[in-house]
């Protein structure tokens, strides 16, 4: 398992960025950073001010929204469970078991190229 104290980790780079948007791609969802991009493949699942939600579950999406803002504070990953982001008492989660995937992939995470924009040149994670 790997947390916010691990160096090396792809999730270090969203570490203090702030949620730009969220989209929704007919069957997943991205958060957008200034430049990173996290793509849920499987159904994200989170807390927000409180409240559970689990997408596509009605209500989900304006949770989601929510996070538009919010700045990642810390961050766990179990390569067999889960991915999280933290957003102090909020917390976006993806599935990475292969019993709730659609197909062989659960998550992505591109980095930034040189430009500043995503790009696989700036780092490409697959879960």
């Amino acid at each position: 398992m790997i947390s916010a104290n691990d160096s090396d980790d792809p999730f270090q780079l969203l570490m203090g960025l702030e949620v730009g948007a969220v989209s929704f791609v007919r069957d997943y969802v991205e958060l957008h950073f200034d430049g990173p991009v996290l793509r849920a493949l499987n159904d994200p699942s989170g807390v927000y001010g409180g409240r559970e939600w689990h997408f596509p579950a009605p209500g989900s999406m304006d949770l989601m929204r929510r996070c538009i803002g919010e700045t990642v504070d810390g961050f766990e990953l179990d390569p067999d469970r889960i991915l999280a982001l933290d957003f102090g008492e909020h917390r976006f989660v993806v599935p990475l078991d292969s019993d709730t995937g659609g197909g062989p992939e659960s998550a992505h995470v591109v980095g930034v190229g040189e430009d500043g924009r995503p790009s696989p040149l700036g780092g490409f994670r697959v879960w």
